[in-house]
């Protein structure tokens, strides 16, 4: 019934301000209308062991995740970001509107599961297999929409504009027919885009400018001026061939080039930034911008590490994405930065911002704040957002007679995903025990689909 208030209890809750315990939030319409703490619960509430926010997945190619595993036998050669993208081209050839809704609503479910209640979901496949456009502009990405609805999982849905093969404009190839727009087709997609989005919940639509190499500056400047106050996100500096490439071009680095001939601000998230200088590091911080970053992805791709400890040492902001979706998993993302830090610097606890703070903690505040505004919302536990929330499983090992203040370390360096008890997505339980309450058909139709393209 619209307007029915639900009260839920928690043994301890994360909110703004903290843990606290005893916490009883009262819903009404899928957003919190208050939050008490220190109370006990009254008859007819629903009663868990703890809760935490939601966390924003800020970066995802949901078709991406129908190649997982794929791409795990070497070549003649040495394999890298490259090589990995010749076989990703070969791959989305063969994807129709329905394959991209069945497999993103997959990828969907495992990030609502793993404890991602939103996603920003940096869309690029626009066009038919021949490169022509669909007859609906919105043909693709109203798949993913419709994945979205389906799911339960909250959207800041993120047009690319793709429209060149390399720096300064390049003719783009044929394995990138599917992606390419000019700017008086990508603005129509955007307002195509904005009215699918108004039937659905708090969806947010951005602008995406693929990276340096597939827009001109004249370009980029044109898509700023469209985004009108939007998140922006790009990919930028991932492998070492694009910083060198930049510099051949320009004479400047990418992240450099970026921060020196556009605006960039806290509206921008910067995807990847793995190639930096401690110059470009510092002047990144201080721009406001989240940097995006994707450590399962970039692990599994090569790239490199981030200068993590550099960058957050200067006040950076963050967020993390599932990416390419070859592995699907919150805490996952989390503590493999933190490792890769460790390995990096030959020490333990590195991102932790001060002595007695916890590491899990801090990255759990820093992805959550900087996931928020990388995807144009606001997020945690508060009287008027949406109830974006994960209750743990604290009858896990890892988790068992644990204080509130050292379960998110448990959470992400012990327990992992078997630590996620229920997940609610705008006031609607869509995962209780671990498991979305959808996905024996989602599973049905993503094996389905699976059957056909890889016969």
């Amino acid at each position: 019934m619209a307007g029915a208030v639900q009260a839920l209890h928690f043994g301890a809750a994360l909110l703004p301000a903290g843990w606290a315990r005893d916490v009883r939030v009262a819903l009404a319409d899928g957003l919190v209308a208050s939050v008490q703490a220190g109370v006990a619960a009254e008859s007819g509430d629903e009663r868990h062991g703890a809760l935490i926010p939601g966390l924003p997945n800020l970066h995802s190619h949901a078709f991406q995740r129908a190649m997982a595993g794929l791409a795990e036998v070497r070549g003649a050669g040495d394999d890298s970001f490259w090589t990995w993208r010749e076989l990703m081209y070969r791959f989305l050839d063969r994807l129709t509107p329905d394959d991209v809704g069945a497999i993103a609503a997959m990828a969907q479910v495992e990030m609502l599961e793993s404890g991602f209640t939103r996603v920003g979901e940096f869309h690029y496949l626009h066009h038919a297999a021949d490169g022509r456009p669909y007859r609906h502009a919105a043909e693709m990405a109203g798949a993913i929409l419709h994945a979205a609805a389906e799911t339960g999982i909250g959207l800041t849905l993120l047009p690319v504009f793709y429209a060149h093969s390399g720096f300064g404009g390049q003719a783009p190839t044929a394995g990138q027919r599917r992606f390419l727009h000019d700017l008086d087709g990508f603005q129509r997609l955007l307002v195509r885009l904005d009215e699918l989005a108004a039937r659905l919940p708090d969806v947010v639509v951005g602008v995406a400018p693929h990276s340096l190499r597939a827009v001109t500056p004249a370009e980029l400047a044109a898509l700023e001026s469209l985004a009108r106050g939007r998140p922006i996100h790009i990919h930028i500096a991932e492998q070492v061939k694009e910083v060198e490439d930049c510099l051949r071009w320009s004479g400047r680095r990418p992240v450099e080039w970026l921060l020196g001939e556009t605006d960039v601000g806290p509206s921008w998230c910067l995807v990847h930034a793995t190639h930096m200088t401690e110059a470009e590091t510092l002047a990144l911080a201080r721009s406001g911008a989240v940097a995006g970053l994707c450590p399962i992805t970039e692990a599994n791709l090569g790239d490199g590490l981030f200068p993590a400890e550099a960058f957050l040492e200067a006040g950076g902001r963050f967020g993390f994405g599932s990416d390419s979706n070859v592995r699907i998993d919150m805490t996952e993302e989390l503590r493999l930065l933190e490792y890769g830090q460790r390995l990096l610097h030959r020490g333990r606890n590195r991102l932790a911002r001060g002595a007695g703070h916890s590491t899990g903690a801090d990255l759990f505040a820093g992805a959550l704040a900087g996931g928020a505004q990388a995807l144009g919302v606001a997020a945690g536990l508060e009287v008027g957002l949406p109830f974006d929330a994960v209750s743990l499983n604290i009858g896990h090992p890892s988790l068992a007679e644990r204080a509130p203040e050292a379960l998110l370390d448990g959470l992400i360096f012990a327990a992992g995903r078997g630590g996620i008890d229920c997940v609610w997505r705008r006031g609607r339980k869509q995962v209780a025990g671990g498991r979305h309450v959808r996905r024996d058909e989602v599973v049905a139709r993503y094996r389905a689909t699976l059957s056909g393209l890889l016969a």
